[in-house]
């Protein structure tokens, strides 16, 4: 999973709702700046079926929890005909990663067996977002520590936009993003060296930090792991990936982005 590499610039504007759930192992907010007068109830329906997808995101896939469905199938217990829907489906599109960024994010080759946790987190926060759209709201936010998806924006032609962290100076902002979509920035300098380079299967990565945006936000996540153990090879073919852009900031600040990265004027 990415590290808390980002935060919102709400430029002045406040969301109609907030709200915090712990799940995961960290925080997730939900932030509505845009209702389009939905029914308090039916908004708060959602709000549930929201929150309870992301639970359930951590019942399955937690390869902390020792009876998780994710868990068994590493350990052999089950087979993956027994594996729910959402595991065969994520599995799918981490096939899809692993394909798109040359091998540089596989959670097939992680230690301890097979670890979809690096694509998970954005997915099951995408999917959050989903459920929360249905309702009819029109532009919200939901912030995965750093994974965001969003939909819509802060108003009239003004834009949500996101700071990324610098690196080498976690208090300060290296560059700020106009989000139309997701992001995710994957990094060491706050949890320490866990990526894992599935070449390897060691942990190792070639640059501080690595941002991905895009129109899904699981993949975003999977890449922006991908981009920080690879480095300039995953950078060149994400430049290849239509709707994705990316940004890395090596360990002595210098930054390299894709064409169409959409740093803010």
């Amino acid at each position: 999973m990415t590290t808390s590499g980002i935060g919102v610039k709400s430029q002045g504007a406040r969301p109609r709702v907030h709200l915090e759930e712990e799940v995961m192992g960290t925080v997730v907010t939900f932030d509505i700046y845009d209702d389009a007068g939905v029914a308090p109830t039916l908004l708060a329906q959602h709000l549930e079926m929201a929150r309870t997808s992301l639970h359930d995101a951590d019942r399955v896939f937690s390869t902390w929890r020792e009876a998780s469905p994710i868990n068994r199938l590493r350990r052999g217990e089950l087979g993956l005909r027994e594996m729910p829907t959402d595991v065969t489906d994520v599995l799918a599109s981490c096939m899809v990663a692993r394909s798109l960024s040359g091998g540089w994010f596989d959670p097939w080759s992680m230690p301890g067996g097979i670890d979809p946790t690096g694509y998970v987190k954005g997915w099951a926060t995408q999917r959050a977002l989903e459920i929360l759209l249905r309702s009819g709201v029109r532009s919200a936010i939901v912030n995965a520590a750093g994974d965001i998806a969003c939909a819509g924006d802060l108003g009239i032609g003004t834009p949500f936009r996101v700071g990324i962290v610098n690196p080498r100076s976690p208090r300060e902002l290296a560059c700020v993003v106009t989000l139309r979509g997701a992001i995710a920035t994957s990094g060491v300098y706050e949890r320490g060296p866990h990526l894992i380079d599935p070449h390897t299967r060691r942990a190792g990565t070639r640059v501080e930090s690595a941002s991905v945006t895009g129109p899904d936000l699981g993949l975003a996540d999977a890449l922006a792991t991908a981009l920080c153990v690879g480095g300039a090879d995953v950078l060149e073919r994400i430049e290849g990936i239509e709707g994705y852009e990316a940004l890395t900031i090596g360990s002595d600040g210098t930054q390299a982005q894709t064409s169409s990265f959409p740093l803010a004027e």
